[in-house]
C-alpha cells in the first residue's frame, strides 16, 4: 500500500487540475463520447441485423463476438501504428475507417460482411483508445494522470450510456439498419473534432526520438516483468467487468425477471458508474492507485458471490447498485496503470501490449462463464467469478504499488 502524497512543488492542486480538465474536455474527452457513443448505438443491433440475415441465434452471438476478437487482433499493431503516425492521424484515421465499417454493415447483404465489419469495429476502437491515452500522458503531470484517465474513462461510459438511446430513437423511425447510420454519425463527428480542435500535444513526436522505430518485440522484453505482473491482474479485473453484464442479465431471467425491470436496474448502476469517475480518479492521485484497484476488484467480487442469493428485485438492485459502485471505482483504472509503467520509448507499443491483456480478458471471462455454467450450474459460475475477483484484487494489491510513480519518487 502507499502512503497519502501530497502534490509536489508546481504541480496542480485540486481547483487548477478541475481548471486544466475544462480547458482540455472539448479536444481530449469529446472525441472519446461520440466515438464510444457510436459503437454502443451499434453493437446491440448486431445480433438482431445477424438475424434478419438469416444467421441462428448461435451464429449472431459469434458475430458479436467477432468485434471483441478484432479489439485483440489490433492490440499490438494499434501501438505500433500510433507510434508511427502519431497520436492525432491515429485518432482522424480510426474513426474515419470505423465511420466506414458502420456503412458497411448497414448494407450488408451477408452474415459474413456483417462479422468483418463487427471485427472492424473492434479494431479501430482499439486504435483509437489507445491514441486518446496517449494523447492524454502528453497533455496532463503525472500528478494528476489518474484524474485525467477516470474522466476518459467517464466519458467513454456515458458515451455508452447515450449510443443506445440514439440508435433507438432512429430504429423506431427507420428500421434496425439505422443504429449503424448512428454509429457512423458518432464516428465521424469524432474525426471532425478531433480535425477542427487545436492539437495540444503539437510536437512531441519531435521531443521523444527514436520513438516510432523502437520495435514491439524489444518493448515487450523490455517491460515483461510489468506485462506478467500488473498486466496479469488486469486481465483478471477485464474479466471480470466483461462478465458482470452477462451474469446479471442472465441470473434476473432465472429468477423471472422481465427486460424492462433488469434494464431499469442496469440503468440506476450504470448512473452510479458515471457519478464516481472523477472522485476514484481524486483518490488515485492522492493516495496511489492500489486504493481503488483493489476495492474495485472486492465490490464486484462481493457482487458475484451475493448475486446466486438474490431471488427478487430489490435484492437484484442492491447487488447491481453495489458492481456498479465498484466498475465506477475503477473508471481509468487500467488506463493509469498502463500510463503508469509506460516507457518513453517505446511508450505506444507498450500501452498496446499492456491492452492486449485487457482484451484477452473481456474475452475469455464469458468463455469461462460459460464452461463452469455448462459444466456444473449458474450459480457456480457466479462464485467461480467472485474467486477470480479475489485473486485479482490479492494479486494486484502485491504488484500495483511497485510501478505506482507516486510511490516511486
Amino acid at each position: 500500500m502507499t502512503d497519502p502524497v501530497p502534490p509536489a512543488a508546481g504541480e496542480p492542486g485540486e481547483e487548477s487540475a478541475i481548471r486544466l480538465l475544462r480547458r482540455i474536455a472539448v479536444p481530449a474527452f469529446g472525441p472519446t463520447m461520440l466515438a464510444a457513443a457510436g459503437q454502443a448505438a451499434a453493437l446491440p443491433v448486431l445480433p438482431l441485423m445477424a438475424r434478419e440475415l438469416g444467421a441462428s441465434a448461435q451464429t449472431a452471438s459469434l458475430v458479436v463476438a467477432a468485434m471483441g476478437i478484432g479489439q485483440v487482433v489490433a492490440a499490438l499493431p494499434a501501438g505500433a501504428l500510433v507510434a508511427r503516425v502519431g497520436e492525432r492521424r491515429a485518432l482522424i484515421g480510426s474513426a474515419l475507417l470505423e465511420a466506414v465499417a458502420m456503412v458497411v454493415a448497414l448494407v450488408a447483404g451477408s452474415v459474413a460482411v456483417l462479422t468483418l465489419a463487427a471485427v472492424l469495429f473492434g479494431m479501430t476502437f482499439a486504435v483509437f483508445t489507445i491514441a486518446r491515452q496517449a494523447f492524454l500522458m502528453d497533455l496532463v503531470p503525472v500528478s494528476m494522470r489518474a484524474r485525467a484517465m477516470s474522466t476518459l474513462g467517464g466519458m467513454l461510459r456515458i458515451g455508452f450510456v447515450a449510443g443506445p438511446f440514439a440508435a433507438a430513437a432512429a430504429t423506431s423511425v427507420w428500421g434496425t439498419g439505422a443504429a449503424f447510420a448512428v454509429g457512423a454519425a458518432g464516428a465521424l463527428g469524432a474525426a471532425l473534432l478531433v480535425l477542427v480542435t487545436p492539437d495540444l500535444t503539437a510536437g512531441h513526436s519531435e521531443s521523444v526520438p527514436g520513438t516510432a522505430t523502437v520495435s514491439l518485440r524489444s518493448v515487450i522484453s523490455a517491460n515483461r516483468l510489468v506485462l506478467s505482473t500488473v498486466g496479469l491482474g488486469v486481465l483478471a479485473l477485464a474479466a471480470a467487468r466483461a462478465v458482470r453484464m452477462t451474469l446479471l442479465p442472465l441470473w434476473a431471467d432465472s429468477i423471472g425477471l422481465d427486460a424492462a425491470t433488469l434494464s431499469l436496474i442496469v440503468g440506476v448502476s450504470m448512473v452510479l458508474e458515471v457519478l464516481l469517475f472523477y472522485p476514484s480518479g481524486s483518490v488515485m492521485d492522492r493516495h496511489g492507485r492500489v486504493w481503488i484497484v483493489v476495492p474495485c476488484l472486492l465490490l464486484l467480487g462481493a457482487g458475484f458471490a451475493l448475486l446466486p442469493l438474490t431471488h427478487s428485485v430489490l435484492a437484484l438492485t442492491g447487488v447491481a447498485v453495489l458492481m456498479g459502485i465498484g466498475n465506477g471505482l475503477g473508471s481509468g483504472i487500467v488506463m493509469t496503470l498502463g500510463s503508469d509503467a509506460a516507457p518513453s520509448a517505446g511508450r505506444a507499443q507498450f500501452l498496446g501490449a499492456f491492452r492486449l491483456g485487457a482484451d484477452l480478458g473481456t474475452s475469455l471471462g464469458p468463455l469461462l462463464v460459460s464452461a463452469v455454467t455448462a459444466a456444473a450450474s449458474l450459480a457456480a459460475a457466479c462464485l467461480a467469478m467472485a474467486g477470480v475477483c479475489a485473486a485479482g484484487a490479492a494479486w494486484l494489491g502485491r504488484w500495483v504499488p511497485r510501478f505506482d510513480p507516486r510511490r516511486r519518487a
